[in-house]
């Protein structure tokens, strides 16, 4: 079920939640029966969309959750394009 949901497009996180494991679980899964990975990465306008949810004021949890990304992507990418983040408080960090 887990490998069928995967190949026909669910995300890993979408199978988390599901089946209430870690992502990272769900992907040993998926290697140990050597299914494709997919790589789902942000468009440059998906970057751009969500660099202007974040200055609105949107935690990278948030806004990673509406990517279907990892908040730790979220601030590296934010990061490669120069945009200054917060800390957990709401303050620049340097």
């Amino acid at each position: 079920m887990l490998i069928h949901d995967y190949v026909a497009g669910a995300t890993t996180y979408e199978l988390s939640n599901r089946f209430g494991v870690d992502r990272r679980t769900i992907s040993a899964i998926l290697h140990r029966h050597d299914v494709p990975m997919r790589r789902r990465g942000l468009s440059p306008d998906q970057t751009d969309e969500a660099i202007r949810l974040y200055r609105l004021g949107w935690s990278l949890a948030r806004v990673g959750k509406h990517f279907a990304v990892d908040p730790t992507t979220m601030l590296n990418r934010l990061r490669q394009r120069g945009v200054r983040t917060r800390d957990t408080h709401g303050r620049s960090r340097p």
